[in-house]
């Protein structure tokens, strides 16, 4: 009797769950981008670059995630969670019937199914060192120091984590104090929930996740791309009761060369392209201005965005070589730099903001009550004779005595011409040589975080719309004592303990506009003492064809696919939604 009763609740659910869900008018097609580098991993918690997290968010899944629209904390994995008084204590609802991309290893639907322990073994494995005695990228970003019992279970005093508790479908987590960006932090790729099945298979690189799209296969060739293809399975609908997500497929193609992009982009083999390449600018603009026209009321064929971005360009030095110790040495090196004619001559005005500031994007609308000023007064504007006179005072009289400078960057149009700009500026100023060397982008990422190189070209792009994610890159307890080990996050190895006091300050303050305050004021011991050479700010301008609709262009410039489709304009529509 049991089992005819199961066997036909199973029933009505499978079939009640079928009929919540239909098909898109317009589902079907596929999305092609393009973006400069390929993912340097495909294991979640270790990710760490904009490239990775831009392809894996289309795969893996967290407890929660930002909106595209307006970055705001959404369900994920979690359909819901409550926070205690106190701030100190997260408790999520976990999804039921959420099932993770098929596999062999998998050996019923019911083996597939997420389950509040593969939470709790992804926090696990976040806070595992590997074989080589390295952290991964989530527990230094999410959980040291952060989460109650994450540092006795990384450093092996104790075999679980205390503040992780299941009860049920939910699971709670405790915090050491309180973090009003942990939502926001849990939101990254690097926080994607693993399958238990798929981890003890050693099947990670497999790239299974709970996402709206699933891995297909690599394509090698020149350029080389991936493809996803939509997840039958996927749990989620939209407002209508279509299921997600619309696309058949998404293809993401690697390709460094900012021309190669346009030249794809036009003859139309890929749907949308982020950041012109400088020389085309006008002629793509202007040259094309009756595409981006309505004319006769018709649709115009493309679309243009141009909004500022979260992301920093800038130089860092190597804190281990014992020249950039000194911080005359340091500031000498800022003051060397003509932005001016940097901006000018070489990025052809396209940017945001030259790097007057700090590490911080100077975007008002998105730190509303950031003291940009106090950290503008105390950075470094062109000035050759300040440069020369602070070089000579930390011992090397026009450059006399210094030896050359290792640059590390990774090879693309602007990055390379950038490069070149800065040896012709720091000779010119400073007589010093600088060997400009170019590779990959993991390889530059790989020497950065060995100290394999003496400056290095690097851009952070915000995880979430707040100072900390700029500012932690460099806070001094990332730093492992182990100087042989990897440093991922704090790839400087910058330790400054005035920073380091107001940059906890400000994370333990209850307060935003105390928390603001703080994180300013340690901007401003950053730049004073500074690790970095800003270079500018990003201001991309963004071209996608008009029949791609829902497309998101956002400040963290993070794409999201499930609820994209293409759909042809017609004059009837177009004229009903723009008059």
């Amino acid at each position: 009797m049991k089992k005819i009763c199961l066997t036909l609740f199973l029933l009505s659910l499978l079939i009640s769950c079928s009929s919540d869900s239909k098909k898109f008018e317009f589902a079907g097609g596929s999305i092609t981008m393009a973006i400069d580098n390929q993912p340097t991993t495909f294991i979640s918690r270790e990710i760490n670059d904009y490239y990775s997290a831009s392809v894996i968010n289309q795969i893996m899944e967290g407890l929660v995630s930002l909106d595209p629209k307006d970055l705001k904390i959404k369900p994920q994995i979690a359909s819901s969670w409550k926070i205690s008084d106190d701030g100190l204590t997260y408790e999520f609802e976990i999804r039921k019937g959420i099932l993770f991309h098929q596999h062999k290893l998998f050996t019923s639907e019911s083996s597939r199914e997420l389950k509040p322990r593969d939470v709790e073994l992804s926090i696990e494995l976040a806070c595992s060192n590997n074989s080589k005695g390295e952290s991964p990228h989530a527990y230094s970003f999410l959980y040291k120091d952060n989460l109650v019992g994450a540092n006795d279970f990384n450093e092996g005093r104790s075999k679980s984590i205390k503040g992780v508790k299941i009860s049920d479908s939910k699971i709670t987590l405790k915090l050491t104090q309180k973090d009003d960006n942990f939502l926001n932090k849990l939101s990254n790729i690097c926080a994607a929930i693993t399958s238990e099945v798929i981890y003890k298979g050693d099947a990670e690189n497999d790239l299974i996740g709970t996402g709206p799209f699933l891995f297909s296969e690599n394509k090698q060739g020149n350029p080389p791309s991936m493809v996803l293809l939509k997840n039958e399975d996927y749990y989620l609908n939209d407002d209508d009761g279509n299921s997600l997500p619309y696309l058949d497929s998404v293809i993401f193609i690697f390709q460094n060369r900012k021309l190669d992009q346009l030249e794809m982009f036009e003859n139309h083999q890929t749907d949308l392209i982020t950041g012109l390449p400088t020389s085309r600018i006008t002629k793509m603009l202007e040259g094309r201005i009756n595409d981006f026209n309505s004319a006769n009321s018709k649709p115009p064929l493309l679309v243009m965005y141009n909004n500022p971005l979260l992301l920093t360009n800038y130089y860092f030095f190597n804190m281990t070589d014992q020249r950039f110790s000194n911080i005359k040495v340091r500031q000498a090196f800022n003051y060397a730099i003509d932005k001016e004619k940097l901006g000018r001559d070489v990025l052809r005005n396209q940017y945001y903001e030259l790097g007057y500031y700090g590490i911080v994007p100077p975007i008002s609308k998105n730190f509303k009550g950031y003291n940009f000023k106090s950290i503008k007064d105390v950075s470094y504007s062109f000035d050759p004779e300040k440069a020369r006179k602070l070089l000579a005072e930390a011992g090397y009289p026009n450059g006399k005595g210094f030896g050359s400078v290792n640059l590390r960057f990774n090879i693309d149009d602007i990055h390379s011409a950038v490069a070149d700009e800065f040896a012709q500026q720091i000779f010119q100023v400073l007589n010093i040589n600088v060997n400009i060397d170019g590779s990959t982008f993991e390889q530059k990422d790989q020497d950065a975080s060995e100290a394999n190189g003496d400056i290095f070209r690097s851009a952070w792009a915000g995880d979430y719309a707040n100072p900390e994610t700029f500012l932690s890159n460099f806070y001094g307890k990332s730093v492992p004592v182990d100087k042989t080990q990897l440093s991922r996050i704090n790839q400087s190895r910058y330790v400054n303990s005035i920073f380091d006091n107001l940059f906890e300050q400000a994370k333990n303050s209850v307060k935003k506009t105390d928390a603001l305050a703080l994180y300013s004021k340690a901007e401003k011991a950053l730049m004073q003492n500074p690790p970095i050479i800003p270079l500018w700010y990003n201001g991309d301008i963004q071209i996608v064809y008009s029949n791609v609709r829902n497309l998101h262009f956002n400040a963290l410039n993070m794409f999201m696919f499930k609820e994209v489709y293409k759909k042809e304009w017609t004059e009837e529509e177009y004229q009903k939604v723009n008059h």
